[in-house]
């Protein structure tokens, strides 16, 4: 070859269609693919899974094999189907694995969903192999787990009738190809509001025997402690709410969260303290929730009341329990000796903005640990009712032990009311007036859950 011919062939080289190279190199990879034994169209098709958008990978498949047949010019043959040596046929089951899942759920309410897929260890490998065989790189397209995932949840969506969500659906599947099972999990549901508490002794949350853990009998006999109940107190803010959502929810157990919780004796009042009230597996989501509130309410006969309940998103159960919140109290005081109005305005003054120093109460010591905490009171006002008794208000950090700011507690708490005025003060009569975020609101319109979710 002379140089001009050369320069000839080299210029050609250099005038190539890149774009008609890439589609030599792709109808090459295919060969190299075919070569390795029966493939489906999907197996065929995943290793050029980053290749042109818009294409299912049984698209890029059965599109290779198509031209792959053109350029060789030689017969047609289909993709192998269930013969596929690499996924052993499972893209053909993709619709029965959809209609599967949607009866295992088929009793349920639900607008979002999410599969998972467990492919089988020899799948995976054959998977890998494919690859090697043809000399492409082990990550080259995309994994046939990812695939089946993708395709069975299209069919789900499609037969249900409903969303993918990939963050918290309502419901979840699993595809295990190896053990052919379907398994559901139906994710828990929620209802938000806030609760008043109209009568004391009345905890927030069930509150078990401790002599008898809940069973209400010590060996044969009935428990004296609770007279077989199996409770300390009767009725919890809990019962008198929980079981309602549960049972028009039609799910199969409930768990009451609670922005921190009143003391057994005191009231909640004002705006109420807000909670979140948990269903495991409900059956039912597209619930009326005034409804709801006004059974609830009827149910509690005036020992509590709710208000504001709206559906909301999973999140909400850890901002009701973290959200930094203030509180306001109203404290009845008696005073162990005569206190003039002077006096309590003195005392008053000086506890108004001041930083509290509280070790753990007494009355709690035995079930919470011994540290030292600081709060702030910050805002304190008082009406001097007669010589020995009091109306105290306080609004305080959250977690600031009201009781023990008006006793002082053996020196627990410092200052103290009581220790302002000299003299031995306590708390008669406790209730809370509101529970409010410190820096935000806890209703925040991102945890709340429209019509249709």
């Amino acid at each position: 070859m002379t140089d001009s011919d050369a320069d000839t062939v080299a210029d050609a080289d250099a005038d190539a269609d890149p774009d008609e190279a890439a589609f030599a190199d792709a109808l090459d990879t295919a060969r190299a693919l075919l070569a390795t034994g029966p493939l489906c169209d999907h197996c065929l098709g995943r290793p050029f899974a980053e290749r042109s958008f818009g294409l299912g990978n049984h698209d890029r498949g059965h599109g290779l094999r198509v031209a792959v047949a053109l350029a060789d010019d030689t017969d047609f043959e289909p993709g192998a189907g269930e013969d596929c040596w690499v996924c052993e046929g499972v893209f053909e089951r993709v619709d029965e694995f959809a209609e599967r899942a949607a009866d295992a759920v088929a009793d349920y309410n639900y607008s979002t969903y999410q599969v998972g897929t467990r492919v089988p260890p020899l799948a995976e490998e054959n998977d890998r192999l494919l690859r090697e065989d043809a000399g492409l790189s082990p990550d080259a397209g995309e994994p046939l787990r990812k695939e089946l995932n993708r395709e069975v949840g299209k069919r789900v969506g499609q037969v249900t009738e409903t969303e993918v969500d990939f963050d918290r659906p309502h419901v979840q599947f699993l595809l295990d190809v190896d053990a052919d099972r379907v398994e559901a999990t139906v994710n828990s549901a929620h209802v938000y509001g806030r609760y008043r508490k109209l009568e004391r002794d009345i905890p927030q949350t069930e509150w078990p025997c401790s002599d008898c853990r809940g069973s209400g009998r010590q060996g044969r006999e009935q428990c004296d402690t609770c007279d077989g109940s199996g409770y300390l107190y009767p009725e919890s803010v809990e019962q008198l709410t929980a079981p309602v959502v549960e049972d028009v929810m039609e799910g199969v157990e409930s768990t009451f969260h609670g922005a921190g919780r009143e003391d057994v004796d005191a009231l909640m009042l004002g705006t109420g303290r807000p909670f979140v009230i948990e269903v495991d597996e409900p059956r039912r989501r597209d619930i009326d929730v005034e409804r709801l509130e006004a059974d609830i309410n009827a149910f509690a006969d005036g020992k509590v009341e709710v208000e504001g309940l709206r559906l909301c998103s999973h999140e909400m159960v850890e901002r009701v329990k973290e959200l930094e919140a203030t509180k306001r109290y109203r404290a009845a005081v008696e005073f162990a000796d005569d206190v003039t109005a002077e006096q309590l305005a003195a005392a008053v003054a000086d506890l108004d903005g001041a930083t509290i120093e509280q070790y753990t109460p007494n009355r709690v010591d035995h079930r919470r640990a011994s540290l030292t905490r600081t709060r702030t009171a910050r805002e304190v006002t008082a009406e001097l009712e007669d010589a020995r008794h009091a109306t105290v208000e306080v609004h305080g950090d959250g977690g600031l032990y009201i009781k023990e700011l008006i006793s002082g507690d053996e020196g627990r708490t410092e200052p103290s009311l009581a220790g302002l005025l000299g003299v031995e003060s306590e708390v008669t009569a406790l209730d809370v007036l509101a529970v409010e975020g410190e820096a935000e609101a806890f209703e925040d319109e991102a945890f709340f859950l429209g019509d249709d979710e």
